[in-house]
């Protein structure tokens, strides 16, 4: 079963902990110094913050699936959409191991869809590089740059 993902960058955690927290009726399910996440059923959403130095705000959505199946059978619909994506098998990110895929919407906004596998002690395998003057930061551990757009059509022969 698939379950919505959020993730909001923020500039004061414990705000936004106190926030969320009263919006949804319960504390996090996961808190770190520098993250919280709610693993909510009604609705069913994952939905994190993080306080790492990123412009606040929606950092990047997604799909979380439960089973490898799931996360084939999701990976193929985007194949066969001819999005381009980028893989990340075994990836170390907001405390979690996971096998997952990242695209981008046409309004740039990065999408992850993962499987969590394990809990790590750290945020993710190691820090993003500061990016190139002008360039954006990539999304919470999304590929840097994100280069995941979507594939120009097939042309068709003429006559």
């Amino acid at each position: 079963m698939k379950r919505f993902h959020v993730h909001v960058a923020v500039d004061d955690l414990a705000a936004n902990i106190r926030f969320y927290s009263t919006v949804f009726g319960v504390p996090p399910s996961v808190e770190k110094p520098d993250y919280a996440k709610w693993m909510l059923d009604d609705p069913r959403i994952n939905f994190a913050i993080s306080q790492r130095g990123l412009k606040t705000g929606i950092d990047h959505l997604g799909l979380q699936l439960e089973s490898d199946e799931e996360l084939s059978a999701q990976r193929a619909q985007i194949e066969r959409a001819e999005l381009a994506a980028v893989d990340q098998k075994d990836a170390a990110c907001c405390y979690a191991r996971s096998d997952k895929y990242w695209i981008t919407d046409p309004q740039g906004i990065a999408w992850e869809t993962f499987r969590t596998l394990d809990a790590v002690p750290v945020y993710g395998d190691a820090e993003r590089p500061e990016p190139v003057t002008g360039e954006a930061k990539a999304p919470c551990c999304a590929p840097s740059p994100v280069a995941i757009t979507i594939k120009p059509a097939k042309r068709r022969a003429c006559c």
